[in-house]
């Protein structure tokens, strides 16, 4: 299945959703309020509009997730790459590395992913 598109502020929702979940929906109308300053008639057109498109279920005023923040961060970062770098991995972190520090615990922790993946490891 391919994990639907979640926008800029439907992410930041999400987010919520994520930390939260199951929640009523009546408590995400309070938090929405809190933490991004929404009315309550937006954040249940939000929660209808992401329910439409499966990302997210309304089931008896419970809210709860069908799409993982992992899902749709890596949905969004392969959309990237193949729009902004044509699909080139190497392009996109020459790209990355060449405008951000990073430090030896960073390029540690990313050489022990790809040693992990080259045995075959997922995580």
């Amino acid at each position: 299945m391919n994990t639907p598109k979640v926008f800029e502020s439907e992410y930041r929702f999400c987010l919520i959703l994520w930390e939260h979940e199951p929640v009523k929906t009546t408590e995400l109308v309070t938090l929405c309020q809190e933490q991004l300053g929404w009315k309550p008639t937006t954040t249940y057109t939000v929660i209808k509009r992401l329910s439409e498109r499966s990302i997210l279920e309304n089931n008896n005023k419970i809210v709860t997730s069908l799409v993982s923040k992992d899902q749709v961060q890596a949905a969004e970062l392969n959309e990237m790459v193949e729009k902004t770098f044509e699909g080139s991995l190497p392009a996109f972190i020459a790209a990355f590395t060449k405008h951000q520090k990073i430090s030896d615990a960073e390029i540690d922790a990313v050489q022990q992913m790809i040693d992990r993946y080259r045995k075959g490891e997922s995580k």
